[in-house]
């Protein structure tokens, strides 16, 4: 084998000077075949060919490969290793090592790995988009400490796809209606809504995946849709490259935010805190395509592009309940209390993601904060000691140890104590609970207070101070006409009740 060097020079005395064959083997020392042979083969870079070197394993290549076709189909707990079919080998006849089957098999595999770098899958276009045009939208995974605890948050990630800035918001779950909230909450700092929305197909927005990019699209996903007035977009299934943007976005956010986040005292102010980082770090990040402007100037220009944001969507979802005959409806193993008049019967509930709304005849007649916990099998019971008035005053007697009024204010508490020391009292008292029905209760608290400050509490007194708080605006003094101007005017003299009395009772 002659190498590269000395084949230039043949090829060029041959073919650029016309020197025969026979000079050229005098000079090179090279036989007339050899120079033929070269000058007639059209190789510029001779190599010597591949050595393949016969082994054992050659008369089962093709059960090996079968196999290891046959392994990768199963789940990957399921899988046979290299050693099991090496072993699998010897039991039909093969007398090699177990090193030559391992690297036969690692062999195959790297090509497997290769054929599937097609440049469909793995070659992308870079992408741009005008101002105002799209949003991505991503949920992700992190942790916190609310109240002492270390909780695991779901987070709404938003970025816009122009200017880059981007917008985070936590909740418990993953629901329709916190869905709902965070695009309230987005397009509000945003000061817009883009034209389009770039989802993947994740369950709070898409019931079903079908063929290419027919979705069945969740009906209150589509009402927001067409409340806030953009396009809907749906990734193809298992490409998060497609909305990578905000996909990066939930790495980095790890490092930026959540390792050096602090502790929280509640849920809303872990998110006022991310609203005000966010902010921040839009003044502070560079837009990756135009590095003289920071995220925060590119957010300005494109604010002009964006819809103005129209009323904030009424998020909600909704469900049918039952009152229990303890006026009480259960959600999610919590138990809310509603207005005793609806006791027994059906009610709708609309789930928010920061409230619990019971509707019935069209109308509100409870609103509760909604709770959330941790442990699946444990549940809690809120009250409004308001709501059981009515049953109250047909059975007074409940006030003594009902659960419910064991929320009353302090100094509903304090007169309690006072009036059930005697007979009637809890009559009396429930009367003066059932003043909040009709009157504000700051007011009505008020006048309890003024009335525990006297010594002797009532209802009498405690709607005797509550009258004067309502009526505390005196009526302006009458001007009196001159026509009936009085010659005497009266004079204010206590010293003539005592003269009625007589002498032994005047002091």
């Amino acid at each position: 084998m002659i190498d590269v060097a000395l084949l230039s020079v043949i090829r060029r005395w041959h073919f650029r000077e016309g020197m025969p064959i026979r000079e050229i083997a005098r000079r090179t020392g090279l036989s007339r075949n050899t120079v033929r042979k070269y000058i007639n083969n059209k190789e510029i870079d001779p190599r010597y060919p591949a050595r393949k070197s016969p082994s054992k394993l050659d008369d089962y290549e093709k059960t090996l490969t079968s196999w290891l076709h046959r392994e990768t189909k199963k789940h990957r707990k399921q899988r046979k290793s290299v050693k099991q079919l090496y072993q699998d080998l010897v039991k039909v006849g093969y007398t090699g090592s177990y090193d030559r089957v391992a690297a036969f098999s690692r062999q195959w595999r790297q090509g497997q790995h290769e054929a599937k770098q097609t440049a469909a899958k793995h070659v992308y276009v870079p992408l741009t988009f005008a101002p105002g045009e799209a949003f991505q939208f991503d949920w992700g995974e992190d942790f916190a400490t609310i109240n002492g605890r270390k909780r695991c948050l779901q987070v709404a990630y938003f970025k816009l796809s122009h200017s880059r800035a981007f917008f985070l918001r936590a909740y418990y779950k993953q629901k329709h209606e916190m869905l709902f909230d965070a695009h309230n909450h987005a397009f509000r700092v945003f000061g817009g809504v883009p034209e389009r929305g770039i989802y993947d197909n994740m369950k709070t927005a898409v019931d079903k995946v079908r063929r290419g990019k027919q979705r069945d699209v969740n009906r209150r996903f589509q009402s927001m849709v067409s409340h806030f007035l953009f396009e809907a977009e749906f990734c193809n299934p298992a490409a998060g490259w497609e909305k990578g943007q905000v996909e990066k976005k939930v790495r980095d956010a790890r490092y930026q935010l959540w390792h050096t986040a602090p502790k929280f005292k509640s849920l809303e102010a872990l998110n006022e805190w991310l609203e005000r980082e966010c902010l921040e770090l839009w003044h502070r990040q560079k837009h990756p395509e135009q590095p003289h402007l920071s995220v925060a100037e590119c957010w300005q220009q494109e604010r002009h592009s964006l819809m103005p944001v129209p009323a904030l969507f009424d998020g909600y979802v909704e469900e049918t309940k039952r009152v229990s005959s303890i006026c009480l409806v259960t959600f999610e193993r919590n138990r809310y209390s509603v207005p005793a008049s609806f006791a027994n019967q059906h009610v709708s509930l609309h789930v928010y993601a920061r409230d619990i709304v019971v509707i019935a005849e069209g109308n509100e007649i409870a609103r509760h904060e909604r709770l959330f916990n941790r442990k699946h099998d444990v549940g809690t019971t809120i009250y409004d000691w308001r709501h059981y008035l009515a049953v109250a005053q047909r059975k007074p007697g409940a006030l003594r140890n009902g659960a419910p009024f064991e929320m009353l204010p302090d100094s509903f508490k304090a007169i309690q104590r006072y009036l059930l020391r005697r007979p009637g009292g809890d009559r009396e008292m429930v009367e003066i609970l059932a003043l909040v029905l009709h009157h504000d209760e700051t007011l009505v608290e008020r006048a309890v207070e003024e009335s525990l400050r006297c010594g002797h509490p009532s209802k009498q007194h405690v709607m005797n101070c509550l009258s004067r708080l309502i009526n505390r605006q005196e009526p302006e003094p009458l001007l009196t006409p001159p026509a009936l101007v009085l010659n005497e005017e009266p004079i204010a003299n206590t010293q003539r009740y005592d003269q009625l009395r007589g002498q032994p009772y005047a002091h």
